[in-house]
């Protein structure tokens, strides 16, 4: 049975179809149907089969590499990147989905290629350059093939070649790490919302993965505020003015192109944008003894903190639902509770006695996890009877 019966028989059950409409419809639809697209099996089949391939071609040059000249090392890797590129050109009419799947292992292998290069005829080290050189390939694929995969390296590439440029000037100051963190976090955060209506939905997939990762990882480095460094290279003091001002307008300038690309993803980015600067001055300072009488003073993240978080994933999770997207509400949900857990474990737990802490955290996860999923039901259920509605 094709898709579209399904819809006629339930149609037709409740009254809406007489049986000239439906066999119209059938006609029409039977007239007009393509062959189904490739199914998940192949495209798994197709990732794996790219991963293991690069993996024995990388094998394959790494027990050969002490063997030969750097004329032949720099041929050997040209090679290769030409083969996987050319192998995508023959296939592109026969099969698309194996053509896509070189190209993509060719531009993916271009980063261990510049590096190998740069290793060959040990040139100058700046590993920023690498990223660059990266990132334009990248950008030239995506310009010629107009491909998923090509896009989606480039758009995370050419923002860590930017990140890596002012890394590479701003890490042996203090407050350096801060700064970076806000950057990706508004970064993901755009990710996150901006291709929440695209099409292109590899591209779509990729990214809302790589952003959802990242963002947590994010939260985790700015609560713990402004930890100083110390140790030889980190004496050259807080950051500079330039570079705090460099951080700001990469910010502003990820805020604008994702009003660009989607003009309802400045909202949620600007609300984990307010939290990531917000959130390393929510810091409570906890004096502590230790032996001889010896005190000293740390910093962690107080209530404050946690209370940001959680709203701020109770937004995502709103805004899931007034952008129909069951994904930003899951994700929304799951920020909330791993929240949630996390600040149990870090302020209460260590309270409370080893028993009745994990009578505690048993209801914690029984209780929440039970109210959690049935909010998380609730707002996907809206989702889809919305859906319903506006296809009515």
């Amino acid at each position: 049975m094709q898709a579209f019966e399904r819809y006629l028989v339930r149609w037709r059950s409740a009254g809406l179809l007489d049986e000239s409409t439906e066999t119209a419809i059938r006609a029409y639809e039977s007239a007009e149907a393509k062959p189904s697209g490739r199914r998940w099996q192949v495209t798994v089949a197709l990732i794996l089969g790219g991963i293991l391939l690069g993996a024995g071609i990388l094998l394959f040059v790494a027990a050969h590499w002490d063997d030969v000249s750097p004329g032949w090392r720099l041929t050997l890797v040209m090679s290769v990147l030409a083969l996987l590129h050319l192998a995508g050109v023959a296939a592109q009419e026969l099969f698309e989905g194996f053509a896509t799947a070189m190209h993509a292992l060719g531009t993916v292998a271009t980063g261990a290629a510049i590096a190998l290069v740069g290793q060959i005829f040990n040139m100058q080290e700046h590993w920023p350059a690498a990223v660059m050189l990266w990132g334009l390939s990248a950008l030239a694929g995506w310009w010629l093939l107009r491909d998923q995969f090509q896009q989606t390296l480039a758009l995370l590439l050419v923002p860590a070649w930017l990140l890596s440029e002012w890394m590479d000037r701003a890490y042996y100051y203090n407050g350096s790490g801060v700064y970076l963190a806000r950057m990706i976090a508004v970064i993901a955060a755009v990710y996150l919302t901006a291709f929440l209506y695209s099409r292109r939905r590899v591209v779509f997939g990729l990214l809302f993965g790589v952003g959802g990762i990242v963002l947590y990882y994010c939260i985790a480095v700015l609560s713990d505020g402004w930890a100083y460094r110390y140790g030889f290279g980190y004496q050259w003091g807080f950051l500079p003015m330039s570079l705090r001002m460099t951080a700001l307008v990469v910010v502003l300038l990820s805020l604008g192109l994702g009003w660009i690309a989607s003009r309802q993803c400045v909202v949620p980015a600007g609300v984990v944008a307010a939290v990531a600067f917000a959130l390393p001055w929510a810091q409570t300072k906890i004096k502590e003894t230790g032996m001889g009488g010896m005190t000293w003073q740390r910093s962690e993240p107080s209530v404050a903190a946690y209370a940001m978080v959680a709203t701020a994933c109770a937004f995502l999770a709103w805004w899931g639902v007034r952008e129909a997207s069951k994904a930003l509400v899951n994700y929304g949900i799951a920020g909330f509770a791993v929240t949630v857990v996390w600040f149990y474990f870090s302020s209460m737990m260590d309270k409370l006695g080893r028993s009745l802490g994990l009578i505690v955290l048993g209801v914690l996860f029984l209780a929440g996890g039970w109210m959690l999923e049935s909010m998380r039901r609730k707002l996907v259920g809206d989702i889809t009877a919305t859906a319903r509605e506006g296809a009515l």
